[in-house]
């Protein structure tokens, strides 16, 4: 080992395909570093740094089937990022969370004063659509460095391009500090991308053109698959191994019936916050 921590690319066509090739990339090229998250006799993890592209982000299939979790989990995730269903459950104070990337990115604190930061990215990309400027960012240098599990997501950055028919398409990238390349990054795009999509329906509403999703490029300073769950994760490999790609996923048709479960959930929920007693009625 030279002491440099491998700097790798991929790219795909969707969501599912782009994960994968990610995945088996962290899995094969990665260095092995330790995590301050191991136990005594976790094997170190496999990281690398890298830059995976989405081109497509809602060409189906949409949906791995590897990924960790169920489908009720992956809409309720999705609504925790661009809708901020659990933005109530941070209390610090109560051990519970420090933090939700919608909070972050839709009510940045600063001095007492809540800065919606996906809507400057609208309104900037609605007045100058080829502007560098139009990012969103989630540390907090004065919160975040002392918490035992601070953001991994750090910026957002969007732009305008036309292409060869004037069609105008919404480029994201996202800077990464640090990601479970196989537990949590899927479900990371899953939500991004569709917070790519409404800022993009945003900005066409506003400036009257149609706006489409155009490529989402991820990168990741620390992309890890934990030592700890090595064994669970042959089961992934396997996957890959003996099933096709169509095999390996779902469209989003399949999932919408587990969707509709977890929208009806979280109306529940809603509902106890609001007022326990209803539910007896």
């Amino acid at each position: 080992m030279d002491g440099n921590i491998p700097t790798l690319f991929v790219q795909g066509k969707t969501l599912p395909e782009a994960w994968e090739k990610a995945v088996l990339e962290c899995w094969h090229k990665g260095a092995a570093i330790k995590t301050e998250y191991d136990k005594p006799n976790d094997p170190p993890s496999k990281d690398c740094t890298i830059l995976w592209v989405v081109e497509d982000p809602f060409a189906e299939p949409r949906i791995h089937r590897a990924f960790p979790g169920g489908l009720e989990d992956l809409e309720i995730y999705r609504q925790e990022v661009v809708e901020g269903v659990h933005d109530h459950w941070i209390a610090p104070e109560e051990g519970k969370w420090t933090y939700t990337y919608h909070k972050r990115l839709f009510s940045y604190e600063i001095e007492g004063q809540a800065i919606d930061q996906i809507n400057y990215i609208i309104e900037k990309l609605s007045q100058a659509g080829h502007s560098r400027r139009a990012q969103a960012v989630t540390w907090n240098a004065r919160l975040d460095p002392p918490t035992y599990d601070p953001p991994c997501l750090q910026r957002v950055w969007c732009r305008l391009l036309a292409d060869d028919n004037g069609e105008l398409a919404l480029n994201m990238n996202t800077h990464w500090r640090s990601r479970d390349a196989y537990k949590a990054a899927y479900m990371n795009v899953f939500a991004l991308t569709d917070l790519q999509r409404i800022i993009a329906e945003r900005i066409g509403a506003k400036i009257k053109k149609p706006v489409r999703v155009g490529r989402y490029a991820d990168l990741v300073d620390s992309f890890h698959i934990y030592g700890s769950y090595f064994n669970e994760f042959q089961g992934f490999l396997k996957m890959v191994e003996r099933r096709t790609f169509e095999e390996r996923t779902w469209d989003s048709r399949y999932a919408e019936p587990m969707f509709e479960e977890a929208r009806e959930k979280l109306e529940k929920e809603k509902l106890v916050v609001k007022n326990p007693f209803d539910l007896y009625k």
